[in-house]
C-alpha cells in the first residue's frame, strides 16, 4: 500500500490543464462509491515513485485530499506522446466489500531450487498478469508461483496457483497455464576425443609441408641454376659439329 498526497482543482480548459503540467502537477479524477467525482492533482515527483512499478493499476492508495484520506486504486494512466510523462490518472474508490476486477502480476521465486533450470532448461512465462476477481479489501499486490522441484516439461497451471482467499481468475471455462519450464534452446555439442582431433590435425596439414618439400629458391637460387644452365650451353656448343667448316674429301 502506498501513500499519495493530493489537492483539488478547478482547472478545466486545455490551456489551464496544460498551464498545470508545466508547474509539474498531474491531473487526475477521483470516481466511484456514492461521493461525486472529484477533480485533482497530484505532484509528479511524488507519483514517479509508485508508477512506474509493474502493479501500479492494481496498488491500493492511501490518497490524502486536502486533509482527508481515501483508499483508492488507479484505473487508468495516460502518457505525452511526446515527453513520455503521466498526462492524466483515473483514481477508482474502494467501496468496502464490493468486488473489483484487476490484473495482478505474477512473480517466480527460487529459481535455483528448480531442477529442470539447473539443468538449463528456460522458464517460459505465458503470462506475466492474470486477471482476478476479488474483494475491495483484500486485493492481492503479486502472485507467487513457487519453482522448487519443478524439473523440465512442467505446466504451471492456475489451478496450482495459491490465490488468496474470495479471489479467483476471471477465466473460469478452463485451467490455463501460466508458464512451462522448457528444454535448453542450444544444445552443446559432445567432445570429441583426443585420438580423433589428433588425427584431425594431422588431415588437416599442408600436403607440401608434410613430404617436406623444399621452400621456393630465392636469388642465390636462381642464378645458381642460369650458371649451370649458361654452363651446359657451353658444352653443348663445344661438342656439336660447326656447320660452316665444309669438310674436306678423300683423294682417290
Amino acid at each position: 500500500m502506498a501513500d499519495l498526497k493530493a489537492i483539488k482543482r478547478e482547472n478545466k480548459t486545455y490551456g489551464q490543464l496544460s498551464s498545470l503540467r508545466s508547474k509539474g502537477l498531474i491531473p487526475a479524477i477521483l470516481y466511484g462509491g456514492k461521493n461525486p467525482n472529484l477533480k485533482i492533482s497530484i505532484e509528479e515527483k511524488y507519483l514517479n515513485e509508485i508508477y512506474n512499478s509493474e502493479s501500479f493499476l492494481s496498488t491500493v492508495i492511501n490518497l490524502n485530499i486536502d486533509g482527508k484520506t481515501e483508499k483508492v486504486i488507479p484505473r487508468d494512466i495516460s502518457f505525452n506522446v511526446i515527453s513520455d510523462k503521466p498526462n492524466h490518472i483515473d483514481f477508482m474508490r474502494i467501496v468496502s466489500g464490493s468486488k473489483i476486477i484487476l490484473e495482478i502480476p505474477v512473480i517466480f521465486k527460487n529459481n535455483s531450487e528448480s531442477p529442470g533450470l539447473k539443468r538449463g532448461g528456460v522458464l517460459n512465462i505465458v503470462r506475466r498478469k492474470v486477471e482476478l476477481q476479488c474483494i475491495a479489501e483484500k486485493i492481492p499486490e503479486k502472485i507467487e508461483i513457487d519453482l522448487t522441484g519443478l524439473d523440465i516439461g512442467a505446466s504451471i497451471k492456475i489451478s496450482a496457483v495459491k490465490l488468496p482467499p474470495e479471489t479467483r481468475p476471471t477465466i473460469t471455462d478452463r485451467d490455463f497455464v501460466v508458464a512451462t519450464i522448457a528444454p535448453p534452446t542450444i544444445v552443446k555439442e559432445p567432445e570429441k576425443p583426443a585420438e580423433e582431433a589428433a588425427t584431425e590435425g594431422v588431415e588437416g596439414e599442408d600436403p607440401a609441408a608434410a613430404e617436406g618439400t623444399e621452400a621456393a629458391p630465392g636469388k642465390e637460387g636462381e642464378a645458381a641454376k642460369k650458371d649451370d644452365k649458361g654452363k651446359d650451353q657451353t658444352a653443348d656448343k663445344k661438342s656439336a659439329p660447326d656447320k660452316k667448316t665444309p669438310e674436306k674429301k678423300e683423294k682417290k
